[in-house]
């Protein structure tokens, strides 16, 4: 965004500062101390500054020099900016870019060339004053180098024959000032960035978003941790939030009112006890994934907080390992209180079992501490610095001690059996089911495909009596890579195809890398024996109907695997909504992908024609399930790279819709790529001007080939929600999937916008 004046005269300062720490006894510094003191990467872009701010020739820069170079740019209009960047692009003399709009400043030495500096890879020729093919060729190969993007060189000619071809108006082979200025009024947006101080330009890159997480049980740890609880639990979630809350305290209340004649020890313990009896239960009740799948279909989903159960099981463990702290607190100090003849020692007291002690045979004591001890275990070992950070299997195995939890439970609270019996016997069902069902099916992973970004493609043998809706995620367990290590993934490919089953894998742990490995071994070892019963022809069919793109690498193989699920999302909610924008960031495109799949699919199916004059209509109502008006998917992805996980993918839904609708809008797509530099950076501005030209003369974006046009940088979300509101389709609600740094960002503006708000939570 804009520098204000005071953050210009800071930025000022800095620099100064900077090559204070950095010039010689001179007083100048060279190129690469340049680099150094501005903190840019090596590029074109630094070399082209540092000759224009190098107004005497000399091959190294005063601080006079830099600093009225800085001022000029700071102070200037937009005029004086493009003519700066003008000169940048003008790479094939070095004349200072003041000497052409103020007479005031004259070079020193009018005739200097970039052959005259050390290291210099320009061509040595003589100021034109204008820019040429070659040039520009030169200068838009740069601007996709900054941006970690690679073309063709055919795209490459292509995109500097169109801008050359727009802006040279006198069809001289050429571009000069007058017409490039001419062109760019075509493009108001783009002028309007170059208001922009151009501190901007210059600026040190912003610190890396990624960001170190706080050392577990830290305070910023518990800080982070209740700021991300109060901004999850709003409106209709708090109201549950709420509700549990004052229902725990009012049992703790209940029960410390029944024993308070026995001593306020002992008064705080029942108290907790009858606390515990509710939300130790409710802790089985919050992960019961196929009830709460169910519960999605029915009008409570839009009541209860379905999509945070594992945010609540979170809050809940929290409660019961304070409560349990508390109960175990007060009984000993009760015990330490109490007098009278009989009365045995604190250490016998916790050693033995002794009838009237409580519990099974007197031995609430004992399981007491026992179960003190798995919840403080179960609580350390489930932290991200465990969960996520290479010892999953910590995580894992520490939190099957929940059945010793239970069992325990039952021996030390004689009326917990009470409140256990309904979520514990449906929770015990559902794993004896889950077990059973998944054991029963010899399922095979039939091919995998190894994408840019260690992303792993596997398509996977889709059982018979499998089920399930458009963003629905499973568990998926291969004995090949571990044999009881279970790990969710959303399902990318579309309930109407019906023979496999696709997930989409990135590589960002301990599994998930040995996942990548384990394939790329298998496709050096050449690929396996194709699964038996599937002829070429059929093996041809699949590959066509997945959409594969030229260049895609499929093995076939024959891989063990089980799964578990489905389970429901809140991204079941889409086809009730009038309005749906869709945002993934990231591999979070894989839960979109089934559904963007499955709505062109029932589009399809809505779309009606007249056999005899081949007039076609939608049946908005045929399909009571989907009322969607309209879908807009925006996803954001890092590099080039990563857009090919779902080119082709795209590309079919972009051709569907055009054959169903031509020119209709009903599905758009916004496609953002973070390392591109934006339109407000000077240094792309040409890029971005001859892609935009080139894909309104080719209808396709050069970057990936389709029809809509890839933005540089992050999106402007006022701007993007803005263009949502006014378009007026309905009620609009936004389901997300990616970091959650991001999601915050969203949810934010989706308050401001009055649009409702899902993410996906594993």
């Amino acid at each position: 965004g804009a520098m204000g004046a005071a953050a210009d005269a800071e930025w000022l300062r800095w620099v100064t500062k900077q090559f204070g720490n950095i010039a010689g006894k001179d007083r100048e510094i060279s190129l690469e101390e340049f680099k150094s003191a501005l903190q840019v990467k090596e590029s074109f872009f630094a070399e082209r500054f540092f000759a224009l701010f190098d107004s005497d020739g000399s091959g190294s820069l005063s601080l006079e020099e830099l600093l009225g170079s800085l001022r000029l740019l700071l102070r200037g209009n937009s005029t004086e900016k493009l003519r700066f960047l003008f000169r940048v692009y003008d790479v094939d003399g070095l004349a200072p870019w003041w000497e052409c709009q103020n007479s005031i400043w004259k070079p020193r030495i009018p005739s200097v060339t970039l052959q005259d500096f050390p290291g210099s890879a320009f061509p040595s020729k003589r100021r034109s004053g204008s820019i040429d093919a070659e040039e520009l060729r030169l200068v838009l190969r740069e601007c996709l180098r900054e941006s970690s993007m690679a073309l063709p060189e055919e795209r490459l000619g292509a995109l500097s024959q169109a801008l050359l071809q727009a802006a040279d108006r006198d069809h001289s082979g050429s571009i000069t000032f007058p017409e490039l200025q001419e062109q760019l009024e075509a493009f108001p947006e783009i002028l309007e960035n170059l208001s922009i101080s151009a501190a901007s330009w210059l600026k040190p890159p912003a610190p890396s978003e990624r960001r170190l997480r706080p050392r577990c049980f830290s305070r910023e740890f518990w800080r982070e941790r209740l700021c991300r609880f109060s901004r999850e639990f709003r409106g209709a979630r708090l109201c549950c939030l709420g509700a549990w809350a004052a229902v725990t305290a009012l049992l703790v209340a209940l029960g410390a009112l029944r024993h308070r004649e026995r001593g306020p020890a002992l008064a705080l313990a029942r108290g907790c006890g009858l606390g515990l009896n509710l939300n130790c239960a409710l802790l089985a009740a919050l992960m019961l994934r196929r009830s709460l799948t169910r519960l999605r279909s029915t009008p409570l989903a839009e009541l209860l907080p379905l999509e945070l159960h594992v945010r609540g099981h979170e809050l809940v463990g929290y409660l019961v390992l304070a409560l349990a702290a508390a109960h175990s607190a007060a009984h000993l100090a009760h015990h330490g209180l109490a007098q009278g003849p009989g009365q045995v020692a604190l250490g016998e007291f916790l050693r033995r079992a002794r009838p009237g002690a409580g519990g099974v045979a007197g031995t609430a004591p004992q399981s007491g501490l026992a179960l003190l001890a798995l919840l403080l275990a179960m609580l350390v070992c489930s932290c991200p610095c465990v969960r996520r950070g290479g010892h999953f299997e910590v995580f894992y195995w520490s939190h099957l001690s929940y059945i010793s939890v239970w069992l325990l439970l039952l021996l030390h609270g004689p009326h917990f059996w009470k409140w256990f019996l309904i979520p514990g016997s449906l929770f015990f069902l559902e794993k004896a089911l889950g077990w059973a069902w998944r054991r029963a099916g010899d399922l095979r992973i039939l091919e995998a495909n190894l994408l840019p970004s260690k992303v792993t493609h596997l398509v996977i043998q889709r059982p018979k009596s499998f089920r399930f809706q458009p963003g629905d995620y499973v568990f998926l367990n291969i004995p090949a890579i571990a044999a009881y290590e279970w790990h969710p993934f959303s399902i990318s490919s579309a309930p109407e195809q019906p023979e496999t089953l696709w997930l989409h894998i990135r590589a960002l742990g301990q599994w998930t890398n040995k996942l990548y490995e384990y394939f790329q071994q298998l496709e050096l070892r050449g690929p396996e024996p194709n699964p038996p019963g599937k002829s070429r022809r059929e093996r041809r069919s699949r590959h066509w109907e997945r959409g594969s793109g030229p260049g895609e690498n499929w093995r076939s193989c024959n891989v063990k695997c089980y799964l578990d699920g489905p389970y429901g999302t809140p991204s079941r909610r889409i086809f009730t909504s009038e309005h749906a924008v869709l945002i993934g960031a990231g591999i979070g495109i894989t839960p979109f992908a089934s559904i963007l799949q499955s709505i062109m699919f029932r589009y399809r199916w809505r779309k009606q024609s007249c056999p005899s004059c081949g007039f076609s209509w939608c049946e908005e109502r045929r399909d009571e399930e989907m009322t969607l008006r309209k879908v807009d998917f925006i996803w954001i992805t890092r590099d080039q790279q990563h857009l090919e996980w779902f080119l082709s993918l795209l590309s079919k839904l972009e051709t569907e819709q055009a054959e169903l609708e031509p020119g209709g809008k009903f599905l758009e797509l916004h496609l953002y790529m973070t390392s591109a530099l934006g339109k407000g950076d000077m240094k792309a501005l040409g890029l971005q001007v001859a892609l935009d030209l080139l894909a309104a003369k080719e209808n396709r974006d050069s970057i990936t080939g389709l029809r809509t046009r890839t933005q540089p940088g992050r999106p402007d979300w006022a701007k993007v929600f803005g263009k949502v509101a006014a378009e007026r389709h309905g009620k609009v609600r936004v389901f997300f999937c990616g970091s959650p740094r991001l999601a915050e960002l969203v949810r934010g503006h989706c308050r401001t916008f009055g649009f409702r708000f899902s993410k996906e939570n594993f």
